[in-house]
Parts: structure tokens; C-alpha cells; sequence
């Protein structure tokens, strides 16, 4: 038995009928070079040999009564592995408009807390003879990082399917010998031969009522301590970050509800819509190095250079400039492979208010540099102490009401929009002897925030997953299409800045 972390527990608690918590990856595979090709069984069995690999995956979430701590992690005495990974198929042709669009029925039907929170759906009938599989995880499992080393566990390095572990590493992550650090999966992560399945795996039946009230009573006083230290942590930290503010010459950046009223922040529908772009690194890195900036800012320029464009075509006028929230893994060097939910958050202004594509980078880099200071200066420990403090009785109920009164119908959002970007591998990837060929990541919506956009690197690509509350962004490929044009337009800057000038154009000296 384990207990979620305050962090983990919150993405279950903060759940509602209109709010999936559940991240889902889109990966679609080649399997022209395997023999024979690759059908649904392989996978199926392939998943079923190295499930034991991920812990979680075999274990099903124990409530806590009363809400009064957060669940427990229990083995699955039910478990079932043709529950978790099935089949599909697209209808004629098979593009990835069809595929988004199935992406989006399965986003949109939260995940049954009765069994363990995943699913795999493999998906068959794409064009060119490719297959996909959808990746279906709750937020209180992974987050963008871990889950991407989770998936790990699956994949190989080469056609040949040699099982590896992402398991077998030592608790950084490393192999021996191998330096730490690494924020996203490396070699390292696919290197370690995988033990056969346990056969001898036997989950003990769920634990009794009694056990339950036990484990609450015994955790009460520690939970009261726990606010008591969570308060004076944050009232340190807010005299921290005010004395900092004060000593920035800079703009400083967005406080929460400082976001404009939009028409995509208002409260969310059950329903999804999914939308996918690609953005070549190869011109991301050109814009880096004649205009400035790092991926993360480009990507962001990119996303408010669309949504510039999806406002313009409502013919609706914004107030202020669009606030993002940027997710950020806090995992430190020691928790590299670990599974679970070490993220903070920064909010940052896309600048949507500037006209000019590059000024409009400039202002979005000033303004990253600013948000990760006051990030350091805050540190992901105060929101995980709230997370750990609260009980989640109190967090479920208070998600329930601002659904059921739709509250964002009439409040100003946090922010406007999600922006995460988890780097990915620059080596291909295999399963089941075929090569990943695109892997499209979506983050989830929640009350008030009807877009998410989140980009994943693999190999020379970026790939980007847009998913949208159905009813608020109809027109969601207007935010895939802007993006890949805003791009176009910093990389057509960055070619003019960065060609030679003719010795004819050049001016004399005086």
C-alpha cells in the first residue's frame, strides 16, 4: 500500500464531471520494416510481459473515508490486462484528422477509479499502413516528465523488440557509471534488460473498513501539524517574494486573475476536441540563434502568435495580453525515474498585445527570465504543501461547486491558457519492432482554461497536442494552423536578418 502524495492525491481530488485529469499521448508507429507487420496481439503481449515494470499500472486507487486523507495506491487482486490495452480502428482514410478526432471521444470520458488509472487503445486502418496507440494516464500517476519515462518501459531502441526497463535503474534514474541530471528520457532509460513478467505475483484481497479508519485516525494530528507548517511556510514565502518584487526594476510577471475575460476561459463542457501541428526544430533552432530566445519562448511566441490570429477571426478584442501558465518539473537530480507528480507552475504574459513578431518574442523572453526568478524565489515546496495540508473532502466539494455554479461564467480566469513543453528523445524509438514516427502529447482543460497546448520533442520535430473543451474552441484548428504559421513568420525574420547584405546595398562611409 501507498499513499498518493499531497500532489497526486490533488489531481484526484480537484476532479469533477467536466474536469478529466488524465494525460493522453498519441503514437503513431511504422511498421513497414517488421516481417509479417505488427498487429494488435504483439502489442497486447508486449505490454502484458513489461506492465510489471511500472508499478501503478497493477494498482488501483483504496479512498480514504470521509475524504479525510488522500487515497492509497493497493494491488489490483482484479487486475486485468485486456481491460487496460484494446482495440480500435479508424474510419476511411485514416488521417490524422480522424485520429484527433477519436483522441478526443477518448479524452473526453474520465478513466473508472475502480480499476488502475491507464488504458493503451491500439489503433488500426491509418493511412500508409501505420497504427497508433493512445495513451490514456491519470495526472495522479505522472506528469509530463515521468510520463514519458513511464512510456520507456515500453519501447526499444531498435527494430528488434529486446525488452528494457526504465525499473531496473538505481532510484536517480542512471545506470552505474551514468551522470545524473537528465530531464527527459535518455539512452539510459531503455538500456537495462527487462526481468520476465512474475509469474508468482499474487495481490492480497483489499484492505477491510477498519483498516481504513486506522490508517485515518493514525494520520489525523500529523495532518493538523502539517497545516499549521503549511501556513507559516507561505506567509514566509509571500514577505520572500514581496521584498524580491520590489528590488525588480523589470516588469513583473501576471498575478493570478489578472488574465482577461475571453471567450475560451469561461466554464467547460465535458466534451473534447483535439488538434495537432508539427514544428520543425531545425527551424526553431535557426529563430534561437538570429532573433534570440530558448525552445520554450519560441514555442510560446508560437502559440501567441495563434491565438492572435484565432481572436482576430472571432473579431474579438482583447483587454490585456493573454497569461499563460507554464507547467515546470521541480524533480531534482535524486528523483530522476521516479514516478509521481514534482511540478510547479509559472505564469507568464504571450504578449499578444504586440503586433510584431519578433518584439512580440522579445517581450515573451523578458517576461520567462522574470517568471523563473520569481519561480526559484516561491519553489514548488509551498504548492505541494498546500496539496499535502488539505484534506481532500474539502478540495472535492469546492471543485463541485465552482462546476455546478459555472463560476468562470462570471470571474476572471487564473490565467487563460496552458503551455507545457516536455523535451523528448533526438534517437528513434521502437515497439514491437515498429519505429515511432510522431508522438502528439495533450495535457488536460479544467474550469475557467478551455485550451491546453503541449509540445513534445522526438527526433528533428516538435510536436504539438491541442485539446480544447468542445463547446468553448470550436474552431481548434485555427490554434494548430497559427502556430505552425507564426513560426513561418520568425523563421522568414530570422533568414532576412541573417542573409549577407550585398556589397551594393551596403552604405558608404562618410
Amino acid at each position: 500500500m501507498r499513499r498518493l502524495t499531497g500532489l497526486d492525491g490533488a489531481f484526484l481530488s480537484l476532479e469533477s464531471p467536466t474536469t478529466h485529469l488524465h494525460i493522453l499521448g498519441a503514437l503513431i508507429f511504422d511498421p513497414s520494416g517488421v516481417a509479417g507487420g505488427v498487429e494488435f496481439g504483439d502489442i497486447r503481449e508486449m505490454v502484458a510481459e513489461r506492465v510489471h515494470l511500472v508499478p501503478p499500472f497493477r494498482m488501483r486507487m483504496l479512498e480514504v473515508p470521509f475524504g479525510l486523507q488522500h487515497p492509497s495506491m493497493v494491488d489490483d487482486p482484479e487486475f486485468d490486462i485486456d481491460y487496460h490495452v484494446r482495440r480500435t480502428s479508424l474510419p476511411r482514410p485514416g488521417r490524422r484528422r480522424e485520429l484527433a478526432a477519436l483522441v478526443a471521444d477518448l479524452a473526453s470520458r474520465p478513466l473508472d477509479r475502480r480499476k488502475p488509472l491507464w488504458e493503451f487503445h491500439v489503433v488500426e486502418g491509418l493511412e500508409h499502413g501505420h497504427l497508433a496507440m493512445v495513451s490514456k494516464v491519470h495526472h495522479a500517476i505522472i506528469d509530463g516528465v515521468s510520463g514519458a519515462e513511464v512510456m520507456a518501459a515500453f519501447f526499444d531502441l531498435s527494430p528488434e523488440p529486446v525488452p528494457r526497463a526504465l525499473f531496473g535503474r538505481d532510484t536517480a534514474g542512471r545506470q552505474p557509471g551514468q551522470s545524473g541530471g537528465a530531464t527527459a528520457p535518455s539512452g539510459a532509460a531503455f538500456g537495462s534488460p527487462v526481468r520476465s513478467a512474475d509469474p508468482t505475483w499474487s495481490p492480497p484481497p483489499l484492505p477491510g473498513e477498519l483498516d481504513r479508519w486506522r490508517q485515518v485516525i493514525g494520520a489525523l494530528p500529523s495532518q493538523v501539524d502539517a497545516v499549521a507548517r503549511t501556513v507559516t511556510r507561505t506567509v514566509t514565502t509571500a514577505r520572500t517574494l514581496s521584498g524580491r518584487n520590489r528590488e525588480l526594476n523589470g516588469t513583473l510577471p501576471p498575478s493570478p486573475f489578472e488574465a482577461p475575460r475571453t471567450s475560451i476561459n469561461r466554464a467547460i463542457s465535458p466534451h473534447r476536441r483535439v488538434a495537432f501541428a508539427e514544428l520543425p526544430l531545425a527551424d526553431i533552432r535557426r529563430v534561437g540563434e538570429v532573433l534570440g530566445g530558448t525552445t520554450n519562448d519560441i514555442v510560446l511566441a508560437c502559440t501567441a502568435g495563434a491565438m492572435r490570429r484565432f481572436f482576430t477571426e472571432r473579431d474579438e478584442e482583447l483587454e490585456t495580453s493573454l497569461v499563460a501558465m507554464v507547467p515546470v518539473s521541480v524533480r531534482s537530480e535524486d528523483e530522476q525515474g521516479a514516478l509521481g507528480n514534482r511540478v510547479s507552475g509559472m505564469l507568464t504574459s504571450l504578449a499578444t498585445g504586440v503586433e510584431d513578431p519578433v518584439a512580440r518574442l522579445r517581450h515573451i523572453s523578458d517576461g520567462m527570465r522574470a517568471a523563473k526568478e520569481q519561480s526559484r524565489s516561491i519553489g514548488g515546496e509551498v504548492f505541494a504543501a498546500w496539496a499535502q495540508a488539505t484534506f481532500p473532502a474539502v478540495a472535492t466539494r469546492l471543485s463541485r461547486l465552482v462546476t455546478n455554479f459555472r463560476v468562470f461564467d462570471h470571474v476572471s480566469p487564473m490565467f487563460n491558457l496552458i503551455v507545457s513543453n516536455v523535451p523528448g528523445p533526438d534517437f528513434p524509438l521502437y515497439m514491437a519492432g515498429a519505429r515511432m514516427v510522431a508522438m502528439y502529447p495533450l495535457g488536460p482543460v479544467m474550469e475557467g482554461v478551455g485550451l491546453n497546448v503541449t509540445v513534445f520533442s522526438y527526433l528533428d520535430t516538435i510536436y504539438v497536442g491541442i485539446q480544447a473543451c468542445w463547446d468553448l474552441v470550436p474552431d481548434i484548428a485555427t490554434v494548430a494552423d497559427g502556430m505552425q504559421e507564426s513560426l513561418g513568420e520568425l523563421v522568414r525574420e530570422a533568414v532576412r536578418r541573417d542573409r549577407p547584405v550585398p556589397w551594393w546595398h551596403a552604405e558608404l562611409p562618410a
